[in-house]
């Protein structure tokens, strides 16, 4: 974590102008849930494809109010989830939430620190199991193996919202950059990698506009980001340079009992290098999904997604890759999922869902696909999970 955006914020909170109150008693809020997943003919979940524990959720949340415009907001969490990301701890977010505009109809916050995402339909709100819509997200958009460096950055960002007559506009902006670990580098390159892989930086911006009198809300974010490779001694990769662009489009429609969601995506992925000195390749891929989800009585919900994504929009269904030796289903992923959630008690909910996909375009390693274990172009993965929070 970056102490210098600490400071910074520290340094305009005191010299804002603040109202004087005393600091309220942390408020502390976790959750944990267990499951159990299986994913046959693919290593989405472990390499075997046998039945695993390894869907596991534990996390500790505070909001910490020091006076009327300064917060401290964070969350520690241990995560295990097999192949999707490394396992154990790690902070999702620390911040400071500076109020710097708090009228009628205008409101807007700055964060400094380790901030959370804040430009996508459910990137503020995949870190808690019950406050997604699924156990496993529509990956054209949500990639597991990205979750790390797609929860929060570290850095500063800017959050407000307008009330008009005419409606509601939400506006985000955030710059910064995320550290990665080495089992973080081989889950998204290849396992054979032992260098160094770094964000240099994740620029990002979105805005979301809710007219009048509806139920529906449009969006619209932006994604800028640079990541560098630095090899270890002695590996077959060479120094690589990887930018990503993405331009996002989102709708969301919320009534008493249905609630519908979709995100639609192009992404430029540019690599120079890592593969071989003087490689440089670029695409532009598309993605997506539509998200329904129907609330019964009692408790029980019932979800449903479809999720498409095809790595290079010239060639969508990966007829090119036999060029590599790779086979063609690592040049997209398509997938139908059905789901219910039951709400047993106050505060537990059991989630159970199925996962039916054609194309391994999202399976991990990202750069050096695993044509060992991936060798199915159909195959299933469902989830249970029990979830509790307090």
């Amino acid at each position: 974590m970056k102490s210098n955006n600490f400071g910074a914020a520290l340094t305009l909170a005191a010299t804002f102008s603040l109202p004087v109150m005393a600091a309220e008693q942390p408020e502390w809020h976790g959750f944990i849930a267990q499951g159990l997943a299986q994913a046959s003919d693919s290593n989405a979940i472990n390499n075997s494809g046998k039945l695993s524990a390894a869907l596991t959720e534990i996390g500790i949340n505070s909001r910490w109010q020091l006076t009327e415009r300064v917060r401290l907001a964070g969350q520690v969490v241990y995560l295990n989830g097999g192949n999707r990301y490394p396992e154990g701890a790690r902070l999702d977010y620390l911040f400071v939430d500076l109020s710097v505009i708090d009228s009628f109809d205008h409101q807007l916050n700055l964060y400094a620190g380790r901030y959370k995402n804040q430009h996508w339909l459910f990137s503020s709100t995949r870190d808690v199991p019950f406050t997604r819509p699924s156990i496993i997200l529509p990956q054209s958009v949500y990639y597991d193996t990205f979750r790390d460096i797609a929860v929060g950055s570290d850095g500063i960002a800017i959050k407000g919202f307008l009330q008009h007559d005419s409606g509601e506009l939400e506006y985000n902006w955030s710059y910064g950059a995320t550290s990665i670990n080495t089992e973080q580098s081989q889950l998204l390159l290849s396992p054979q990698v032992s260098g160094k892989a770094r964000q240099k930086y994740v620029h990002q911006a979105s805005v979301f506009w809710q007219p009048a009198g509806s139920q529906a809300t449009y969006g619209i974010s932006l994604l800028d980001s640079e990541f560098n490779y630095r090899p270890g001694t002695v590996e077959p990769f060479s120094y690589g340079e990887v930018s990503i662009q993405r331009v996002m489009l989102n709708w969301r429609y919320q009534l008493e009992n249905w609630e519908l969601a979709a995100e639609l995506m192009q992404e430029r992925l540019a690599i120079d290098g890592f593969y071989l000195p003087g490689f440089s390749r670029s695409q532009s891929g598309l993605g997506g999904y539509l998200l329904a989800k129907y609330r019964f009585n009692q408790g029980l919900s019932f979800i449903s997604s479809l999720d498409y994504l095809t790595r290079d929009k010239d060639d969508k269904r990966g007829s090119q890759l036999a060029d590599q030796g790779i086979p063609a289903h690592f040049g997209y992923q398509q997938s139908l999922m059905l789901g219910l959630s039951y709400d047993v008690a106050a505060n537990w909910r059991l989630q159970a869902e199925h996962h039916w996909v054609d194309g391994t375009g999202r399976l991990s390693p990202s750069l050096v696909p695993d044509l060992v274990v991936n060798q199915q172009r159909y195959w299933q993965v469902w989830a249970l999970q029990l979830m509790y929070w307090f």
